[in-house]
């Protein structure tokens, strides 16, 4: 049985901009425990609000999901994913498939790296991780002598990989182009590991000179 949170959701994603009094009449509990509910799902980022005008007086309060809710109901976007990489592979040579991620990954990586070229490699990572953030992974990094290992914790390609493997290029190409430095993929969760790790070597002066 869905949880009550679970029912706010659903309603929203077939009902968006519903009022408190909507939202409570469809899930069947009261007024106060919808607001209660709503509170805990915009702190988490999952619904936002909005003003709006309805007649004579104050403006009432609506609620949508926001892109992170969304997500909470991938199923039919991985189905519709995983058949048009399914077709995608049945179409195009191995090669020419497996090159579409390493472009996307380039596309989303290039403009950035550029940006940060300069700056010691430390605060690259730094940016590295909020930007790999922004596309929905979850990354630690850490120092070994000379190497830096860079975990990801939460990858959202985990489930697509599952059946087309060539998707895990992306994350590795976007790491080695906005670092501009060769990543080496260590560990990976479609072999059986915990997460996937990467292995970086801190770049000689003269390397970093040129």
């Amino acid at each position: 049985m869905k949880s009550t949170r679970e029912r706010i959701l659903q309603t929203l994603l077939t009902n968006p901009r519903s009022t408190i009094s909507d939202l409570a009449e469809a899930v069947h509990i009261n007024n106060i425990s919808v607001r209660h509910h709503l509170t805990n799902l915009q702190a988490e980022g999952s619904i936002f609000a909005e003003e709006e005008r309805h007649g004579v007086g104050r403006p009432r309060l609506v609620y949508s999901l926001t892109e992170t809710g969304q997500e909470k109901f991938p199923t039919r976007y991985l189905q519709l994913t995983d058949r048009l990489l399914t077709h995608l592979k049945q179409t195009l040579p191995e090669g020419e498939f497996r090159q579409i991620f390493s472009d996307m990954a380039k596309g989303l990586a290039v403009e950035q790296g550029a940006k940060i070229k300069s700056l010691p490699l430390e605060e690259k990572l730094d940016i590295l991780k909020e930007n790999l953030e922004n596309e929905g992974f979850s990354i630690e990094w850490e120092q070994e002598g000379d190497e830096y290992r860079i975990n990801e914790v939460a990858c959202p390609f985990y489930h697509i990989g599952q059946n087309h493997p060539e998707v895990c290029a992306m994350d590795q190409t976007l790491i080695s182009t906005m670092l501009s430095i060769p990543t080496e993929k260590v560990q990976c969760v479609l072999n059986g590991d915990d997460l996937c790790s990467y292995i970086i070597k801190k770049p000689k002066i003269s390397e970093v000179a040129k």
